[in-house]
């Protein structure tokens, strides 16, 4: 019996309510060498009050010195093991802007960037241009045709879009084309396994017609693609922990994952009050609320330290607002760490919290990196979240005799 089906055998039904709220890229880095990290550097005396009457510690998402994509962190969050559950980015994406993805339809995750007159890519986001912008541009990329393949070229939001390869045979087994530092050129397409040649020969036909689609386009003159997946199929959420559950998130590849794993994706505005606001709308109707908050992710992938500290704070000035609601489970945690510091996701792992009537002695005064090391929760995997939430709402019975 492996972990999700001891869930699918323990889970219980009552009434409890469990809220999931993840600061996307929570955990950071000092800039100087016995500094504060963002999250040391926030004023948030909400977060601190929580953390001194629930428990703390560091989840990791996949495994120590692993960095992780937001898919498969995001997959450790919902309980489901990251690596026996592996999923592209593409798929994650397509499904979070409501696309009617096919089973055998292969999906891909695109960013838009800047090259130079050397090929080589000097901003992965070309300078994270507007959503209609990158709209304009998917609509002339939609033109391109290749005998053997239907592509449908989807903006997703600003530098973002997905690209869905409709046909016959096809194999997701593609390598990505992302670098993953500006600097470098973008890499050549490879299969991964010998089904996949045809694939390859067939999506490069694409990109040769794209890149002379776009050279005239900058800042917006060059793609990266990374994520060839399919859709896997996973085992829902509600046949697993027995919960009605809801995602709240403005980000479609966070909207995709949640759909992924069975919650019903809420529609909300572009802002955290937005999102607090639609929690407080759907409150009566689920069990579990999954809520995302993106920009200290994107704040930290910009570098922009200042600028994470202030989304933080931003999230815990809204924080009354959620415990008003008296939700029997609280966690707060990141999925993954996005330092400043380094400019992209890191393997460090990650400031959580755990507020319960039922979750134990609190020793912890502040919601921090350091506060959280020294939590009595420890370091621990980040799939293990879920059976904490349940047993500490109640909903888990008695293994054995």
């Amino acid at each position: 019996m492996d972990h999700l089906d001891l869930m699918k055998a323990l889970h219980l039904q009552n009434t409890s309510k469990i809220v999931l709220l993840v600061m996307d890229g929570l955990g950071g880095l000092p800039l100087e060498p016995g500094g504060k990290t963002e999250l040391e550097t926030a004023n948030t005396p909400n977060l601190d009050a929580q953390a001194r009457v629930g428990v703390c510690g560091l989840s990791q998402p996949v495994a120590p010195g692993i960095t992780p994509g937001s898919g498969p962190a995001h997959l450790a969050l919902f309980g489901y093991d990251p690596i026996k559950y592996a999923i592209g980015r593409g798929v994650l994406e397509v499904l979070g802007i409501g696309f009617p993805l096919e089973c055998d339809d292969v999906a891909v995750r695109g960013n838009f960037c800047t090259v130079d007159e050397a090929g080589l890519v000097t901003d992965r986001r070309a300078g994270r241009i507007s959503s209609e912008k990158s709209a304009a541009l998917c609509g002339l990329l939609q033109k391109i045709e290749v005998p053997g393949v239907l592509p449908f070229v989807l903006p997703v939001r600003e530098h973002r879009f997905a690209i869905v390869f409709r046909g016959s045979g096809l194999s997701d087994r593609l390598s990505d084309t992302d670098p993953q530092f500006a600097g470098k050129a973008p890499l050549p397409l490879q299969a991964l396994a010998p089904a996949a040649e045809n694939t390859v020969a067939l999506v490069n036909r694409w990109i040769d017609q794209a890149k002379e689609v776009l050279a005239g386009h900058a800042p917006a003159n060059g793609f990266l693609l990374r994520g060839f997946s399919k859709d896997p199929s996973l085992p829902k959420m509600d046949e697993i922990f027995g919960l009605r559950a809801a995602a709240i998130s403005v980000y479609p590849m966070y909207r995709g994952v949640a759909k992924l794993v069975g919650m019903d994706v809420l529609e909300t505005g572009s802002t955290v009050e937005d999102e607090v606001a639609r929690l407080e709308a759907a409150w009566p109707d689920y069990d579990f609320f999954y809520i995302h908050i993106k920009h200290t992710d994107s704040r930290g992938e910009d570098g922009d330290f200042d600028g994470k500290v202030k989304v933080i704070e931003q999230v815990d000035a809204l924080l009354p607002r959620i415990t008003a609601l008296k939700p029997d489970v609280l966690i707060v945690t990141g999925d993954h760490c996005t330092p400043a510091a380094l400019k992209g996701h890191s393997w460090h792992p990650v400031p959580t919290m755990i507020v319960s009537r039922y979750c134990g002695a609190a020793n912890t005064q502040h919601f921090s990196e350091r506060a959280c090391a020294q939590g009595s929760l420890g370091r621990f995997p980040a799939v293990e979240i879920m059976p904490l939430a349940m047993a500490n709402a109640l909903r888990l019975e008695k293994f054995g005799a």
